[in-house]
């Protein structure tokens, strides 16, 4: 079984991915790799694969944007048609977007075996469309690979077999590890007219954050409060940007809104800050690796490795609260912190064990 495809739909799932598929290269595996286009322009994508070193994808699905039911179907029908023509053995997938859990799907109806890195975790919060896609892609895989050993106790109590349970590590850290260096040397934060340690980074993007105006509107506000104590650069997901507009909301310059970031560039802030507000799973976790303070604008997370090992809290969403876990971090002194378990630079290495085995 040596015809293998790797599927990237969106961001994150590249910083997850470029590591296996090198890993499986060392062993003189050269797996296929499919870009589903979920994440199409340029500063989301394309970028992305230079600075992680991936090879050019094989093949561009250019399923685009769209509600969430029809960028599902649009990778369906697209990825069918390339088993059809590719027959893999073995597709990989990554993460919990809508491109993760459309390709498990196919997976399943055409009987191709399918592995998923970052199984099992769970937020129990099924408003979530991140929830659902990593429910669906879960019971559907033959080979789950686990960050955290909450996941896998997530997946036994779903009944799915401990022998299909892999506990390997976070894929997303060796990335980090790898690439660090070169994000520091960069030094990112002099080009935001910044000083090591002395701002903060924002990101938020979930729908329930952004997309009505009178919670992103609170939200915006804590960051104005916030501001006048830290400096803070927002690199602005388009989903925020595009309702940011709508409201016409203005805050001070102590808010320095950007375009989103190249990989290299946005880890060589969030290394050097003094702490991250966000609502993204994967930052949380980057965040710990690096002992970063973090702040999650969630009322849950479905990586509560971070919070019991790592440097991350739960402020909520209510601007009050989020303002007061500011406060409590600049009162708060940070030393060296523990890793999580198998968060050591060499997940992607004890993937291409266990598919190699």
């Amino acid at each position: 079984m040596t015809n293998f495809t790797c599927v990237v739909g969106a961001r994150p799932n590249y910083m997850k991915m470029a590591p296996v598929v090198a890993a499986l290269k060392g062993r003189g595996i050269v797996p296929a790799l499919v870009h589903t286009g979920q994440h199409y322009d340029e500063s989301m994508s394309a970028v992305f694969f230079g600075e992680l070193g991936m090879p050019k994808p094989s093949r561009n699905l250019g399923v685009g944007s769209g509600t969430h039911t029809l960028q599902t179907a649009r990778v369906m029908v697209a990825f069918e048609e390339y088993c059809q023509t590719n027959q893999p053995d073995l597709v990989l997938v990554g993460g919990d977007v809508n491109s993760t859990a459309a390709v498990a799907l196919v997976c399943a109806k055409l009987g191709i075996r399918l592995g998923h890195v970052e199984s099992g975790l769970r937020s129990f919060d099924r408003s979530m469309p991140e929830e659902v896609n990593r429910v669906v892609t879960d019971h559907l895989a033959d080979l789950l690979f686990t960050t955290e050993e909450s996941a896998n106790e997530n997946l036994m109590g779903e009944g799915i077999p401990d022998a299909r349970i892999h506990f390997v590590g976070n894929t997303m850290i060796d990335s980090l590890d790898r690439h660090l260096e070169t994000a520091l040397g960069k030094e990112p934060w002099v080009a935001h007219g910044m000083k090591e340690n002395e701002y903060g980074v924002v990101t938020l993007h979930r729908p329930s954050n952004v997309d009505e105006g009178s919670q992103l509107e609170g939200l915006m506000g804590s960051l104005e409060e916030i501001s006048k104590k830290l400096p803070l650069i927002y690199p602005v997901h388009p989903r925020t940007q595009k309702s940011l507009e709508g409201i016409g909301l203005t805050v001070s310059t102590n808010v320095r809104f950007c375009a989103p970031l190249p990989y290299l560039e946005f880890l060589g802030l969030m290394a050097r800050a003094r702490c991250v507000l966000t609502d993204s799973g994967g930052i949380q976790e980057e965040t710990t690796a690096l002992g970063i303070p973090c702040l999650t604008i969630r009322e849950n997370t479905e990586r509560p490795v971070t919070v019991r090992h790592g440097t991350n809290r739960l402020v909520g969403v209510d601007p009050e609260n989020i303002v007061r876990g500011f406060q409590d971090v600049l009162n708060q002194e940070y030393g060296e912190n523990p890793r999580p378990p198998l968060w050591d630079g060499h997940a992607a290495e004890r993937i291409a064990d266990v598919i190699l085995s």
